[in-house]
């Protein structure tokens, strides 16, 4: 038995013809990414009843706290302000917290400011990439729309075209 990290989820795959396990991990990977996708759907969908419901204005904490709330009512698991150590070579040199952990597969960053810039979404990618998380999403209640921006852990997927690399 072969244990894999796929895309942020241990799977076992016995590897007896190489051909056949590629094609199962392909067929597990498409099947990951369509959860996926329905699930940061689902995010969305939360923040954007937020944002249409509070508009824009206030602390990143108040949408913090409303979109805690709409995704319990959507029966989302999530884990709020989750404490996750930051490695550097393998050596601890500090911790971050991470504004949600939705379901343990995506990684949610708040922001409530006028505009996103560039930095905001590297932030956010560099998260991923700290934690070895796969999807994210990066959030900003703060303009007069709603602003996000799904962002990837290079080292796991290419958003190119989502191969596995």
């Amino acid at each position: 038995m072969c244990l894999i990290d796929l895309v942020g989820s241990n799977k076992e795959l016995s590897i007896k013809n190489p051909e056949n396990s590629l094609n199962t991990i392909k067929k597990d990977y498409m099947i990951d990414k369509i959860e996926i996708d329905k699930l940061t759907h689902k995010i969305i969908g939360c923040a954007m009843k937020v944002h249409t419901i509070l508009g824009n204005g206030f602390q990143e904490v108040i949408y913090q706290r409303a979109l805690a709330i709409e995704m319990e009512k959507q029966e989302l698991g999530f884990k709020r302000e989750m404490e996750m150590i930051i490695y550097y070579e393998g050596i601890d040199i500090g911790t971050r917290r991470v504004d949600f952990f939705v379901e343990d597969k995506v990684m949610v960053e708040l922001k409530a400011l006028e505009k996103l810039e560039p930095v905001h979404k590297a932030q956010a990618i560099n998260y991923c990439e700290a934690y070895n998380i796969a999807d994210g999403l990066l959030i900003n209640f703060g303009g007069l729309s709603l602003e996000f921006n799904r962002v990837y852990n290079k080292k796991l997927v290419n958003p190119v075209n989502l191969k596995i690399k």
